[in-house]
């Protein structure tokens, strides 16, 4: 069997970038969730806000480190296995790329350490500060990234010199159609991947009657987070169809699985095969218009379909159809879920319905696999181009022997299943030591010099705890058993 050098090279890109996305849709999130509840802390001194903020800010450690090495990774991958990309567009993508090293980076890196290890050795405000730091350094870093892939969506802003992209306007460039809608989509996708993290521990820590107040106040306010954000996903992702409808019909084509050139009365298709031999869907199952109502905004609506570009313009239909309803179908779980926890809230159910602890705590991944799925809708369905109806990915190939990227392929498969697999043993061992004990954390105030009132709570809480029997952390129950 012959081998396919471009074939390779565009799997081993979508492995390596799949595997990297992971941890941002985590960090982006999970930063501005401990920066909450860290100043909820200052603000109420209430001690299971700071437990939340000690507790998560390890795997926020781990998960991070992850996708600072795995995202390494890809800009060499542009210059080894698309060399004649950098060459094309260096001067367009290669500010912006700069950009987010010396902004989002250089900030998430000199704070870091700070919002680590500073809890006893800087101020309560000091350390707040190097927190919201980290937080701004994530949003930015995907500010900058969401640009360099949108302008590759909807290039504008450029002009083309002896065969390579200039600038013209960097405004342009930079706010290009698709980039505002793309942003806000994959900044609130990250916050609700972070919030049912914590949401699905928060639940298996109930289900296992281990560390229950902290588990409550967890998983009740990212309940509430969810019921916020879920419903403003939706209406993101309405606005952002829209746009790829103007911008890259051929992608919408794609997703929903029209065919013909121009099709009227269109049908929400809840069940297709797409079948790109014979430019049809097989087992079609479908609403009648509905689909036309959500893609136009009007009834009869008529939108472009795949037979209005050669076959050779057209992405892979059936994994760009199949991933897009894999996103939407677990948004639409998520929505589900954050009313379910309204209604037991209303009835005093949230923190003893069993079965919804278990769908809560299924849930705890499907973040990741909703932003996987989406971020192969956008890859994929721009395919076969990779600056969008300008130049074509078979294009920038470089000419490596297929053998070598096979055997690099192989590698990074072997390499990055270790990874993983380390990554889940530390997370592991963090959710099974669980949150630090109330003793822990007054130990801590008294380092941190916090005033007495805050003190004066922990011991309460410690008190109360003790009295009722409630289980608390590893920790605690280790101590208490040595005590024994």
């Amino acid at each position: 069997m012959d081998l396919d050098v471009a074939i390779l090279s565009r799997i081993q890109f979508a492995f390596t970038v799949s595997f990297h996305i992971i941890f941002p849709s985590i960090t982006i999130g999970l930063a501005t969730l401990i920066a909450i509840w860290e100043g909820l802390w200052l603000k109420t001194h209430n001690p299971y806000y700071l437990q939340l903020a000690k507790f998560w800010i390890k795997p926020f450690a781990i998960t991070f480190g992850m996708g600072v090495v795995s995202g390494i990774v890809l800009s060499y991958e542009f210059g080894t296995n698309f060399s004649k990309f950098s060459v094309i567009t260096g001067a367009v993508l290669g500010p912006l790329m700069a950009y987010e090293v010396l902004t989002a980076f250089f900030m998430e890196a000199g704070f870091l350490g700070v919002m680590l290890f500073g809890w006893q050795r800087v101020g309560r405000k000091l350390h707040y500060f190097s927190t919201l730091v980290v937080m701004t350094g994530t949003w930015i870093s995907a500010f900058w990234i969401i640009v360099a892939n949108s302008w590759m969506q909807t290039p504008t802003g450029y002009k083309i010199i002896n065969g390579k992209f200039e600038v013209e306007s960097w405004m342009e460039v930079i706010f290009n159609p698709s980039m505002p809608y793309r942003l806000t989509h994959m900044v609130v996708a990250s916050l609700i991947t972070a919030t049912f993290v914590v949401a699905g521990i928060s639940a298996y820590y109930l289900l296992k009657k281990k560390n229950i107040p902290f588990a409550k106040k967890g998983l009740s306010m990212c309940m509430w987070f969810a019921l916020v954000l879920t419903p403003m996903q939706a209406w993101i992702g309405d606005m952002h169809g829209l746009n790829v409808r103007e911008h890259q019909p051929t992608k919408l084509a794609a997703m929903e699985g029209i065919w013909s050139a121009e099709e009227e009365n269109v049908p929400l298709l809840l069940f297709a095969m797409p079948n790109m031999k014979t430019e049809s869907n097989d087992y079609e199952v479908g609403i009648p218009n509905l689909g036309s109502l959500i893609l136009t905004h009007s009834w009869d609506g008529a939108v472009q379909g795949l037979k209005a570009v050669p076959p050779e313009d057209r992405p892979n239909v059936p994994l760009v159809f199949w991933s897009f309803r894999v996103m939407v179908g677990i948004g639409f779980g998520m929505m589900g879920i954050a009313v379910l926890a309204l209604l037991l809230r209303r009835k005093g159910r949230l923190f003893e319905n069993k079965p919804f602890l278990a769908l809560v705590t299924l849930f705890t991944p499907m973040g990741v696999i909703a932003v996987l799925a989406g971020w192969y809708v956008v890859e994929i369905g721009r395919q076969p181009w990779i600056v969008y109806n300008l130049v074509r990915t078979s294009e920038i190939v470089s000419p490596l022997p297929p053998e070598r990227v096979l055997f690099t392929l192989i590698m990074f498969v072997i390499i990055y299943s270790l990874l993983i697999g380390v990554y889940l043993y530390f997370m592991r061992k963090l959710i099974k030591k669980g949150p630090p004990s109330m003793e822990a954390l007054e130990q801590q105030l008294i380092g941190m010099k916090a005033p007495g009132y805050a003190l004066a709570w922990v011991k309460t809480l410690q008190h109360k705890e003790l009295q009722t029997n409630e289980p608390q952390s590893n920790e605690s129950q280790n101590k208490a058993q040595g005590d024994k």
